[in-house]
């Protein structure tokens, strides 16, 4: 193994052109990690907003960006079980991505599908971590129930409703153009609504609200959110994309006893991510031996190309994940 390692450092907090590429020593592992070596890493939003300076990695977390990757086990803490040198798998991180070597709770991985790429695999954990944590681990939803997730095409819409679909429920989804509304369809979306040219908002209430709204946009989309929610709808907001700062009527939360929650992932405990992971593996991976759910990659970008990989993120011109590789 060699002693030193390739990564994407920031060079200060900025515009994407922070992104440089730079050599750090392989990390070390604790008792309770696996060495993995990258084969790809995720772009995530809040690799974003960590690049902007906004975003701080929690204490005793790597500063390299990174919240997902795929690859290889090159070394076993001494408390690890169920993972040995060479097994293939995909992995949550609470940083550290960006890089060839990446230090990773053991309990925060997941083998990767057989049906799936090892480059692919990388878009996987972020998103499915996010979505099932906050939408359907511990909650009950019915078949039948209205599902309506913005930002169809992106990594976080493109899982939203690929789950959604599987659980039975009747999934509407907001995207920028006809081309996205007709992905988003192609992965099962009910009803793709141009939210250029449609008010999502008068469509969502004719088919009866929302029982459970996901919303990364923020700004006039959380009163118009709760406008096209059901009676004890709940409304789950993940970003902030529009602005966090908004003046709204909060009566109607009383009138149709909604529930309006959010999280950041990354902070959460650790034990809790790793029951994630549990139910992941039990709940939700077998479906992709059996077809029902793929990856979507957008493009794999070298890691000598991350400030474009970050600069098409921005753009919200992609479908799927974008993914770096250090290869």
């Amino acid at each position: 193994m060699p002693k030193s390692m390739k990564t994407i450092e920031m060079n200060g907090a900025g515009a994407a052109d922070v992104l440089t590429i730079g050599a750090r020593d392989i990390p070390e592992i604790r008792d309770s990690e696996v060495l993995v070596r990258v084969i790809a890493a995720g772009v995530n939003g809040p690799d974003l907003v960590q690049r902007r300076g906004h975003y701080p990695p929690p204490k005793g977390a790597s500063d390299l960006l990174g919240l997902e990757v795929s690859g290889e086990v090159a070394a076993v803490g001494a408390n690890v079980s169920g993972w040995k040198v060479g097994d293939r798998l995909c992995a949550l991180t609470n940083g550290g991505g960006y890089a060839e070597y990446s230090a990773v709770d053991a309990t925060h991985c997941l083998p990767i599908p057989k049906t799936v790429s090892d480059v692919d695999a990388a878009g996987l954990c972020e998103t499915y971590f996010t979505v099932w944590s906050n939408l359907f681990f511990e909650q009950k939803v019915s078949e039948g129930q209205v599902l309506l997730v913005h930002g169809g095409a992106g990594g976080i819409g493109s899982t939203a409703i690929q789950l959604g679909r599987q659980l039975g429920m009747c999934v509407f989804t907001t995207c920028a153009s006809a081309e996205d509304c007709a992905y988003a369809e192609a992965l099962g979306a009910e009803r793709a609504i141009n939210f250029n040219k449609e008010d999502f908002v008068e469509i969502v209430r004719e088919a009866g609200g929302a029982n459970l709204i996901l919303d990364i946009i923020g700004g006039d989309y959380v009163e118009r959110n709760i406008k096209a929610a059901s009676h004890d709808a709940r409304i789950v907001q993940l970003a902030f994309n529009a602005g966090s700062k908004v003046e709204i009527n909060l009566m109607p939360i009383m009138l149709k006893r909604l529930i309006y929650t959010g999280s950041t992932l990354r902070s959460r405990p650790e034990a809790f991510k790793s029951a994630v992971a549990a139910d992941l593996r039990k709940t939700v991976w077998p479906l992709f031996a059996k077809g029902r759910l793929k990856t979507l990659t957008h493009r794999v970008f070298p890691f000598e190309e991350a400030a474009a990989a970050h600069k098409m993120m921005e753009a919200a011109s992609h479908r799927g994940k974008i993914l770096l590789s250090p290869a």
